[in-house]
């Protein structure tokens, strides 16, 4: 039976919206929460399938962190690009990574996965 390891990790993030038309549309930042989901098979001898640190050190390698998203990425950073963006960088290090998640806002998010 497989298990779904879950790690959460916020970031602070600015970006404006291009071919938007909408009070959201000008430069403003978020409080970002960035939620992976790997898929583990089996459990190492101390119970774990993925090392949580792990998984929350490379989050923090990878995240930009108070950056100027529309600087950074080559591509406009909606919450969905963002979360397309995260997952592909964490299937080159967690090859079983399932899903991300990436929250602009408490209520508001996107998620990608491959089916």
């Amino acid at each position: 039976m497989p298990w779904i390891v879950r790690v959460k990790r916020k970031f602070n993030a600015a970006h404006f919206l291009t071919n938007y038309h909408g009070k959201p549309e000008p430069l403003h930042g978020h409080t970002w929460t960035a939620e992976v989901y790997i898929k583990c098979q089996e459990l190492d001898e101390g119970g774990m399938g993925v090392d949580f640190v792990e998984v929350d050190e490379y989050l923090k390698e990878v995240l930009p962190d108070y950056g100027l998203l529309n600087e950074l990425f080559d591509f406009s950073p909606s919450a969905e690009n963002v979360a397309k963006w995260l997952y592909e960088k964490m299937k080159e290090r967690f090859p079983n990574t399932v899903k991300v998640v990436v929250w602009e806002t408490e209520n508001c998010g996107a998620e990608y996965y491959e089916e």
